[in-house]
C-alpha cells in the first residue's frame, strides 16, 4: 500500500558489518544506485532503506537517516548515516500520465503550434507590409514578440525530428535554441506589460531615449546571457531525453538537469508571470478608472462591458498569462489544467492574430485601403 504513488526504480543494495550495528554515523555512507528505467520526466526520487520493524513486522520503506545528494536520468547518489538495505523510490504521482492523455496532449501541442506558426506569420507579414501599422512602439514590440513566438514554435515542431538523427552536437544546438526562444518570448511578454504600464499608468514623464533599441537589447540579450552561462558551465546540460522507442515523440532535445531547468526556466518564467499578472491587474484597473471618469453609466453599459472583456482577453494572451495554468496542474485537476495549458498556449499565436489583426479597427482599415488602392492601380 505504501507504493501506490511511488515505485522502486533501482535494485536493492545491502551493506553490513558482521556482528555490528552501524548507525548514526557522523560521516555518511555514499551509495550510488543506477536507475532501472531512465528518469526522463524529472520525477522526484527518494532515498530509502528497508525497515524490518515497519507495518507490524511486515517491513516497509523508510527515509530516516537517508537523503538524496544528486540525481539525473540514469542514477541517484544517496547519503545515509547507517548500513542496511538501500534503494531509490520514484515518485509516480506527478510524472505518469495515461498513454491516451499523453498522446492527445502531444497531438494538441503539435497541431496548436502548427496553427500558431501560420497565424503568427500572417500577423508579421501584415504589420511589415503596411508601414503605417508599425510606426508606433506597441506595434514594434508586438512584431518582436511574434517573431520570438514564431521561432519558438518552429524549433519545437522540428525538435523531435532533429533529435532522431542522434547527433549530440545537433541536439545540443536545438535544445539551446528552444531554450533561448522560450526565454525570449517571455521576456518580450514582460516588456509588453511594462510598456502598457508606462503608457496607461505612468502617463507623464515616461520619455525614454532610444526606447525600442533598449527593449531589443533586453528582449533578445537577456535570454542570450542565460543560454551562454549554461553552455559555459556545461554544454551537456542540453541533450536528448529518450523515453520510449514506441512513442514517435519521445525523443526530444531539451535540458537534462533538474537544477538547471528549475533555475533557468521555471524561476525565469515564474518571475515574468508574476510581473505580468501585477501589470495586467493594474492596467485593467486603470482602464476601468479612465472609462468611469469619462463615461456615465447608460443603457449602453453592456457594450462597454463587452469592450472591457475583449481588452482583458487580448491582454491575457498577449502577456502570456495562460501559461499560469501549469501552476494549477496538481492532484485531481492535473489533467484538466494540462489540457487548458496545451490548448491555450499552443494557440497563443492564433489569439494574437484574432485580437491584433481581425478585431483591430486600424489594421482592418489599412488592409481595406491597401486592397482598394491595388485594385485602383490595376484598373
Amino acid at each position: 500500500d505504501s507504493l501506490t504513488k511511488e515505485r522502486l526504480n533501482t535494485y536493492v543494495v545491502s551493506a553490513s558489518i558482521e556482528n555490528a550495528s552501524i548507525q548514526n554515523l557522523s560521516e555518511p555512507v555514499t551509495i550510488a544506485l543506477q536507475h532501472i528505467d531512465q528518469n526522463t520526466g524529472n520525477a522526484a526520487v527518494h532515498c530509502v532503506f528497508w525497515d524490518f520493524e515497519k507495518n507490524n513486522g511486515l517491513g516497509g520503506w523508510n527515509t530516516s537517516g537517508c537523503e538524496m545528494e544528486y540525481t539525473d536520468m540514469n542514477y541517484t547518489i544517496c547519503f545515509c548515516n547507517h548500513l542496511t538495505h538501500f534503494g531509490v523510490l520514484l515518485d509516480i504521482s506527478w510524472t505518469e500520465i495515461e498513454i491516451t492523455h499523453d498522446r492527445i496532449l502531444t497531438l494538441i501541442s503539435y497541431a496548436g503550434c502548427g496553427a500558431s506558426s501560420l497565424f503568427l506569420g500572417i500577423t508579421l507579414v501584415t504589420y511589415l507590409a503596411l508601414e503605417k501599422l508599425r510606426r508606433d512602439n506597441p506595434s514594434k514590440i508586438l512584431l518582436n514578440l511574434c517573431a520570438a513566438l514564431l521561432m519558438l514554435n518552429m524549433v519545437f515542431l522540428a525538435d523531435s525530428w532533429l533529435s532522431s538523427f542522434d547527433q549530440p552536437g545537433l541536439c545540443i544546438t536545438v535544445a539551446a535554441l528552444l531554450h533561448y526562444f522560450l526565454l525570449a518570448a517571455f521576456t518580450w511578454m514582460c516588456l509588453e506589460s511594462v510598456h502598457f504600464y508606462l503608457t496607461l499608468v505612468k502617463v507623464f514623464n515616461v520619455y525614454v531615449p532610444k526606447y525600442i533599441l533598449k527593449c531589443c537589447i533586453a528582449g533578445w540579450g537577456m535570454p542570450a546571457v542565460v543560454i551562454t552561462l549554461v553552455l559555459i558551465i556545461n554544454k551537456d546540460f542540453y541533450g536528448n531525453g529518450s523515453r520510449s522507442e514506441g512513442n514517435p515523440f519521445s525523443n526530444f532535445c531539451w535540458i537534462q538537469e533538474n537544477t538547471v531547468f528549475y533555475i533557468s526556466v521555471v524561476a525565469y518564467v515564474f518571475l515574468v508571470f508574476l510581473t505580468n499578472t501585477a501589470m495586467f491587474i493594474t492596467v485593467l484597473l486603470q482602464i476601468h478608472s479612465l472609462k468611469s471618469r469619462t463615461q456615465e453609466r447608460s443603457r449602453f453599459w453592456k457594450q462597454g462591458f463587452l469592450q472591457d472583456l475583449k481588452s482583458a482577453f487580448s491582454l491575457m494572451f498577449l502577456l502570456g498569462l495562460t501559461w499560469g495554468f501549469v501552476f494549477f496542474a496538481w492532484g485531481a485537476v492535473r489533467i484538466f489544467f494540462l489540457y487548458l495549458f496545451s490548448i491555450f498556449n499552443t494557440l497563443q499565436g492564433f489569439f494574437i492574430f484574432v485580437f491584433h489583426c481581425l478585431m483591430k479597427d486600424e489594421v482592418m482599415k489599412q488592409c481595406r485601403a491597401h486592397v482598394c488602392w491595388r485594385r485602383f492601380l490595376s484598373n
